[in-house]
C-alpha cells in the first residue's frame, strides 16, 4: 500500500478546497445568468444585458490590470503589514482616480449609446446610477481582497464568493416568486452582491492589516510601470470586448439586444475550463522546465481542441438542447446557437494558448499591436459589409473576431518557441516540497482577485460579459 506522506495530503486538501470553492462559485454564476434569461422578458433583459456589459467594460477600463499588480510587489515580503498598507493605499488612490474618469464619460457617452432604445429619462438615468454603484463596489471589492490572499485567509475569501452567488439567487427566486422581478430588481441583486464582497474585502483587510497606510507617490508609480505592458490591450480589449453589445443597441432592435445577451450565456459553458486554465494551467506551466514544455504544451493544446470541439459538436448536432436552457422566448434561434457556441469555442482555445504564453512570458508588445490591428481590420471589414443590425450579422462578427485572435495566439506561440521569453523577464520560479501548493494557490488567486480578470483582457472572444457577482 501506497503511504502519503502529511505534507502531501495536507497540500492536496488545500488545492483541493480551492478547486471546490472555484468550481461552486463559477456553477452559481452560470445558474444566476441562465435565471434571468428565463425569467426576465426580453424588454427587460435587454436592459439588463445593456447595463452588466457597459459594467463588464468599465471595470476592465478602470482596472487595468492595477489589483493584479499587488502580489507581485509585495511579493516574499507578506509579512511587512505597514509595506502592504502602503500599496493598498496607493492602489486605492489610483483606483478612485481611474473611477472619476469612467465615471464622466459614462455619464456623457451612455445616452447617446441608448438613445435609439427609446427608453425613457429616468430610466435611462436609473440605469447610469446601477452602473456607477455596482464598479464602486467593484472597485472596493478589488482593492482589499488581495489582502485576504496575502494573509493566507482563504476561508472568508471562498465564503464570500459562495455567499454572494448563492445569496443573489435566492434573492432573484425571492423577487420571481412574488411576481416582482424585473430588470432593475436584478440589476439590484447584483449591486447588493458587490456591495457585500467590497464591504467584507474593506473590513476583513483593515482588521488583518492593523494599520493605516500612505498612499506614497513611489508605489503609485510602481503599480503604474508594472500594470502598464498591460495598459494598451486592456484599453482597446475593454471597448471591442463589448462592441457587438455597443452595435446592437445603437442599430439593433431590443429584442435583438436580448437575444444577443441570451446567446452570451451559453459561451459560459466554457466558464469552468476558463476557470481551470487560471488555477492549473498557467501556474503549472509557470514553473514547468524548459526541456518539457514542448511535449506539455502539445497536450495540454490536444486537450483543449477536444474539449471545444466536443462542445461545439453539441451544439451543430442538437441546438435545441441549447436553446430549452435560455427559455422558450429564444427557441428560433437554431443558426445563431451554433454561431454563437462557435466562437466561444475559438475563444476557450484561444484564452488556453494565452495563458500557457503569459505564464511562460510569450508575451512582446509587438503581437499586442498585431492583436490590435487585425482586429480592428477584422470588424471594420465585418461592419461594412454585414447587416450588423441582426443578431446574425452580430454574431458572424464575434465569429471572425475570435479567428483572427487565434492567429495572433498561435504566432505569438510560434515566436514564443523560437526566440524565448520576452527579455528581461523570465517565468517565474516555483518552489518545491510544501511550498509548492501554496506558490500555485496564490498565483492562481491573484488572478481570481483581479477585478479585470474578463475575456475580453485577453485577445479572445468580443462576446457579451457579465459583471455578476
Amino acid at each position: 500500500m501506497i503511504r502519503l506522506s502529511p505534507a502531501l495530503v495536507a497540500r492536496s486538501h488545500v488545492i483541493l478546497r480551492f478547486l471546490t470553492a472555484q468550481s461552486l462559485t463559477t456553477a452559481l454564476f452560470m445558474l444566476y445568468g441562465l435565471l434571468c434569461v428565463r425569467l426576465l422578458s426580453p424588454a427587460d433583459y435587454a436592459k439588463y444585458v445593456v447595463v452588466n456589459g457597459i459594467m463588464g467594460a468599465l471595470l476592465v477600463l478602470m482596472d487595468s490590470n492595477f489589483t493584479g499588480t499587488l502580489i507581485p510587489l509585495v511579493g516574499t515580503r507578506v509579512d511587512d503589514k505597514q509595506l502592504i498598507a502602503n500599496y493598498v493605499a496607493a492602489l486605492r488612490r489610483l483606483s478612485i482616480w481611474a473611477y472619476l474618469v469612467v465615471g464622466v464619460g459614462l455619464i456623457f457617452c451612455f445616452p447617446y449609446l441608448v438613445h435609439n432604445r427609446n427608453w425613457d429619462r429616468p430610466t435611462v438615468a436609473g440605469m447610469i446610477l446601477c452602473i456607477l454603484t455596482c464598479t464602486w463596489f467593484a472597485r472596493l471589492a478589488g482593492n482589499y481582497f488581495p489582502v485576504l490572499m496575502m494573509a493566507r485567509d482563504r476561508d472568508t475569501w471562498y465564503k464570500a464568493q459562495l455567499i454572494g452567488s448563492f445569496g443573489g439567487i435566492v434573492l432573484l427566486l425571492l423577487a420571481w416568486g412574488l411576481h416582482w422581478l424585473g430588470a432593475f430588481q436584478a440589476i439590484v441583486i447584483n449591486i447588493i452582491g458587490y456591495a457585500y464582497m467590497g464591504f467584507l474585502g474593506y473590513f476583513r483587510s483593515r482588521q488583518l492589516l492593523g494599520r493605516k497606510g500612505v498612499p506614497e507617490p513611489e508605489k503609485q508609480k510602481a503599480i503604474i510601470r508594472l500594470a502598464l505592458p498591460n495598459l494598451p490591450q486592456a484599453i482597446f480589449f475593454a471597448v471591442q470586448g463589448q462592441l457587438s453589445l455597443f452595435l446592437i443597441t445603437y442599430f439593433g432592435h431590443t429584442k435583438a439586444v436580448a437575444s444577443v445577451g441570451a446567446l452570451g450565456r451559453l459561451g459560459q459553458i466554457f466558464a469552468i475550463f476558463l476557470t481551470a486554465n487560471s488555477l492549473l494551467v498557467e501556474p503549472y506551466f509557470a514553473k514547468l522546465p524548459k526541456e518539457k514544455l514542448k511535449a506539455h504544451y502539445a497536450i495540454a493544446l490536444m486537450i483543449g481542441a477536444a474539449i471545444s470541439i466536443s462542445i461545439l459538436l453539441i451544439a451543430i448536432r442538437v441546438p435545441e438542447l441549447l436553446l430549452w436552457a435560455l427559455g422558450p422566448q429564444y427557441s428560433g434561434l437554431q443558426v445563431e446557437v451554433k454561431l454563437a457556441v462557435g466562437a466561444s469555442a475559438i475563444s476557450c482555445f484561444s484564452a488556453l494558448l494565452w495563458g500557457i504564453h503569459s505564464a511562460r512570458r510569450f508575451v512582446y508588445w509587438w503581437n499586442v499591436m498585431f492583436g490590435i490591428i487585425i482586429t480592428l481590420i477584422t470588424q471594420i471589414v465585418f461592419i461594412v459589409k454585414t447587416d450588423i443590425s441582426t443578431v446574425r450579422g452580430v454574431l458572424l462578427l464575434n465569429l471572425a473576431t475570435t479567428a483572427a485572435s487565434l492567429l495572433v495566439n498561435v504566432t505569438a506561440g510560434v515566436y514564443g518557441f523560437i526566440n524565448g521569453p520576452r527579455e528581461g523577464e523570465q517565468p517565474v520560479k516555483i518552489t518545491e516540497g510544501e511550498a509548492e501548493a501554496e506558490a500555485m494557490i496564490e498565483l492562481a488567486e491573484a488572478k481570481s482577485t483581479n477585478i479585470s480578470s474578463l475575456p475580453q483582457m485577453r485577445i479572445t472572444q468580443p462576446e457579451i460579459v457579465d459583471s455578476e457577482t
